[in-house]
Parts: structure tokens; sequence; C-alpha cells
């Protein structure tokens, strides 16, 4: 199944080599090991990885992928719960993610919510209405926000 997407002739005289290779960076990535720790049969480590490098580049993995999911499609054997998103990276709406939350939970949020804001306000206002928190200049004495207060010089 995947002979069709291997860029046999485009990347050195060996072709028969290149299911070695291409076994090589499958070993590498399925374990978890280093490139210095992939087996002599699939070839020399250094090679599975310049080769590795060459595909990611000429988009090979993306065709791979792509023409598997399609044989699949065309079989009917397409099963999407094998993909996975990493949430670490993408960020949704709890409506996105299938969450719901009831009229009660929803306005309980929202209450609490203006409560925040208010209370945020409310320290706002009381700052600005005292002239804000004193400030301490490098000499140790109290200045006023504008920077009027004594400084050193």
């Amino acid at each position: 199944m995947i002979e069709p997407y291997l860029p046999i002739g485009e990347y050195g005289p060996y072709p028969e080599r290149l299911r070695q290779q291409f076994e090589g960076v499958i070993w590498r990535f399925r374990t978890g090991g280093q490139w210095r720790e992939v087996p002599k049969e699939f070839g020399a480590w250094s090679t599975v990885s310049n080769r590795f490098r060459q595909w990611r580049d000429a988009g090979v993995f993306e065709a791979l992928m792509e023409g598997l999911i399609a044989e699949a499609a065309k079989r009917g054997e397409v099963d999407l719960s094998l993909v996975s998103v990493d949430s670490t990276t993408v960020r949704a709406h709890h409506d996105a993610a299938g969450m719901h939350l009831g009229p009660d939970a929803l306005a309980a949020l929202e209450k609490a919510a203006g409560e925040a804001e208010k209370a945020r306000q409310k320290g706002e206002a009381r700052r600005n209405k005292t002239g804000g928190t004193p400030q301490v200049t490098r000499n140790g004495q109290n200045g006023d926000a504008s920077g009027g207060g004594a400084s050193s010089g």
C-alpha cells in the first residue's frame, strides 16, 4: 500500500533499500528511540535520518497519509475515532467541546462574572479616588503616582 508513495529513484540509487529505510523511520517514531538507536537491519541510522528529512521536506508523509485515508474510504473502513488532536495547542469554547450548560448553571456563571466585574470596577474607582497606591522612590521616600515626589539625584 505504501509503495506508490515512496519516491523511488528520486532519493538515491537503491530503491530496494527504501522500504527498509521507511521501516526504520516507522521504528524510530513507534518506539520513541533516538536516531542513533535505529537497528542496523534498517540501514545506517544517519541514512535513515537523512531519508526521513528528505521525505518530510518533499511532502511524502502527507501524500502517504492522504492516499491511505482515500483507500480506506473507498473500502468503507475510515475510522475517525483514531484521530487525535493535542489539546495543549488547541483551545475551544466549552460549547465546542460538547459541554452543555443548563439555564441555571449558565445564569449562575453570568451572575458570578458580573459580580467579579463590579468588584474590579469598585477597586479601580477606589484607587482613582485615593490617587492610587503610594510609590516608593529609590531613596525610600513616598512619592505620588505622577512622579512629583522626592527623587534621588
